[in-house]
């Protein structure tokens, strides 16, 4: 039996699209080239794992001069790539906690971008427990992260739903015996939801 739900947040609560800052300024090979082999993807994922938000831009740009103006954009205009909410998606985590279903957050995040994050959009403050992997020191999809999620909140993998858009996310916490969604739109969580018995239609709307 499920006693609660665990959301992603990026992609699944609130867009999360760096090529939205990218692409009106770089062609395909270009931004692909800065993120996978100058490393930008990689810088990211070391801020997700705890580093430091500005400094570790700052210092990505100065190793990289040639790239460093749209390395720096990642910092001055992280809020553009950070957005809009999934207004479906938030009305669910609302009707969850309504019912008084606990609702957490597990989510790749650097520690100071959350702290903006709430700031934007008050919603992610309304969690019964977030999992946050800048504070944790591990990112998904490792092991550990879902090794800790159990041991904070007490509750057995199986009684865990957790909903994330990334496939490699979801397979390792079902790994573990976590129940999952692989979430590609609010309708169909909504679907899955009511399968569970979690909501009526009429809450999931």
């Amino acid at each position: 039996m499920i006693k609660a739900v665990v959301f992603d947040i990026g992609n699944v609560l609130i867009e999360w699209r760096p090529e939205r800052v990218y692409d009106p300024i770089l062609a395909p090979a270009a931004r692909d080239h800065l993120f996978d082999t100058i490393g930008l993807a990689a810088m990211n994922e070391a801020i997700d794992a705890g580093a430091p938000f500005a400094a570790t831009v700052a210092a990505f740009a100065a190793r990289h001069p040639d790239h460093a103006a749209h390395i720096r954009l990642w910092h001055d205009r992280w809020t553009d790539m950070f957005a809009p909410a999934i207004p479906h998606s938030i009305r669910l985590l609302r009707a969850l906690r309504q019912r008084g279903t606990p609702v957490f957050a597990l989510s790749n995040f650097g520690d100071q971008t959350f702290d903006l994050a709430e700031r934007m959009y008050p919603a992610l403050t309304e969690f019964d427990r977030r999992y946050i992997s800048g504070r944790m020191g591990v990112i998904k999809p490792d092991a550990r992260i879902y090794e800790q999620v159990e041991a904070d909140c007490g509750l057995p993998p199986s009684a865990l739903l957790f909903t994330d858009d990334r496939a490699e996310n979801i397979e390792a916490a079902a790994a573990r015996g976590w129940q999952t969604h692989l979430f590609d739109a609010p309708e169909t969580l909504a679907a899955r939801l009511i399968a569970e018995r979690l909501l009526t239609p009429e809450e999931a709307e």
